[in-house]
């Protein structure tokens, strides 16, 4: 058998992300009871879950790993029954949508918006398998959905109704935008749908403050168990050594992996292989965990899902490299400015603002910096935009700052008196 249909032949095997997500479901019941379990996950499907709604603060720290978990295992069933690839991109989204069902998407607000993506590929002609990303990250308008039917105040029928209406609506637009919005930032941001969906939910949000509707930011955030740190710590280092041992018990190709920009499409596990690819992820796993214990915060849901997604691309655009300079830059903003650099609001920006890491990767450490300061300066001013309907706030924010600074950053690279100095 030849190389590359081995490559295939590998990249359908979901087992990893299989055991995983039913592994999840058993740790959940380290923290509650299954009672407590299922009361509290109805609290979370009835939530309007805008941002900053911490599901474990909702329904209990089981309740949340159990929504968390089943979406994922749902998710990863119905792509491995599609035959879709398992690449890098695809684990980047799985990851994402798990730390995100921590604090924001859930089974009732992902299938209207799902099935909207799928309805667009029925009428262009698409096959739903290059959608698939479009499917998994525009879930970020869960919020959406949910404020519409438990938010505003209508009748359980009319809001699941005209909820479930709009959702599709967003799943149809969310394709072609994205292709659209990708041009505006290059590809410099790795969240481009969380750019496209801030777009979205501006409108949605200026729709319903027309009708006095409007959507106001909210701050539900519970506190986390010692042993939320303890679990995190042993999973990163099941992964690196898992890494270790399918990379031929060797660090092969990870200085490699390090030079890469990152900038999107970087399927690293493509690229480099697998197994160093494990390694990045879990060390960038260890390195975000270690900050947040640093700041004594909490393993929150937010906080949460900011690592799992920084670990989930940590295969797709993420490197221990190319993370740095930009978190250089969040922390001098925020121990600059007058916000509290050790508040949970803070972490969790700092945790997402390594969506910018390719700019580092492609420009150096002090456009990095740059980037991560100009993001720490806007990401909660574009957060009033959308009320938190759009889950990938950062996203949003890191569009705009790297439509920025990327175009400063080339015109600096060919300035003819950096030419005429080099001559």
């Amino acid at each position: 058998m030849n190389r590359e249909k081995i490559y295939v032949r590998n990249h359908y095997r979901y087992d990893a992300i299989f055991i995983f997500s039913i592994s999840m479901i058993f740790i959940s019941l380290l923290f509650n009871s299954p009672k407590e379990i299922y009361y509290g996950y109805i609290k979370i499907l009835t939530s309007p879950s805008n941002l900053l709604t911490d599901y474990m603060a909702v329904g209990g720290v089981g309740a949340a790993f159990f929504n968390a978990s089943i979406l994922m295992l749902l998710a990863s069933v119905f792509l491995w029954k599609r035959n879709q690839l398992l690449t890098g991109p695809i684990i980047a989204a799985l990851f994402t949508l798990f730390g995100f069902s921590l604090f924001g998407k859930n089974l009732f607000n992902t299938i209207p918006i799902t099935f909207g993506v799928y309805l667009y590929g029925k009428l262009e002609g698409i096959k739903f398998e290059s959608l698939t990303m479009n499917s998994l990250f525009a879930t970020a308008l869960g919020p959406v959905v949910s404020y519409i039917c438990f938010g505003i105040g209508f009748s359980y029928l009319k809001g699941f109704l005209i909820s479930y209406v709009v959702g599709i609506l967003v799943g149809m637009i969310v394709p072609s935008l994205s292709v659209s919005f990708l041009r505006f930032h290059q590809g410099y941001t790795l969240y481009n749908i969380g750019f496209t969906c801030g777009v979205i939910g501006l409108f949605i949000q200026g729709i319903l403050k027309s009708f006095s509707l409007e959507v106001e930011s909210k701050r539900v955030l519970g506190n986390s168990d010692i042993k939320i740190f303890i679990l995190m710590y042993v999973f990163f280092v099941i992964v690196f050594f898992l890494g270790y041992y399918l990379n031929g018990l060797s660090f092969k190709n990870f200085i490699k992996l390090l030079k890469s920009s990152g900038k999107a499409p970087s399927d690293f596990g493509n690229i480099y292989g697998r197994g160093v690819s494990l390694i990045n992820m879990a060390l960038l796993g260890v390195l975000f965990t270690t900050y947040v214990a640093f700041m004594k915060q909490p393993l929150n849901g937010p906080i949460l899902g900011g690592i799992f997604t920084i670990f989930g691309f940590g295969i797709f655009g993420k490197h221990l490299r190319n993370v740095i300079a930009v978190f250089l830059g969040t922390m001098i903003a925020y121990f600059l400015n007058i916000d509290d650099p050790f508040s949970v609001t803070s972490v969790v920006t700092v945790l997402f603002s390594t969506n910018l890491a390719p700019i580092a990767g492609e420009y150096g450490i002090l456009a990095g910096i740059l980037a991560g300061f100009c993001h720490v300066s806007i990401v909660s001013s574009v957060g009033l935009l959308h009320g938190g309907l759009n889950l990938y706030n950062n996203g949003f924010s890191g569009g705009f700052v790297a439509a920025a600074i990327v175009p400063l950053c080339e015109a600096i690279r060919n300035s003819r008196f950096f030419y005429e100095r080099e001559g």
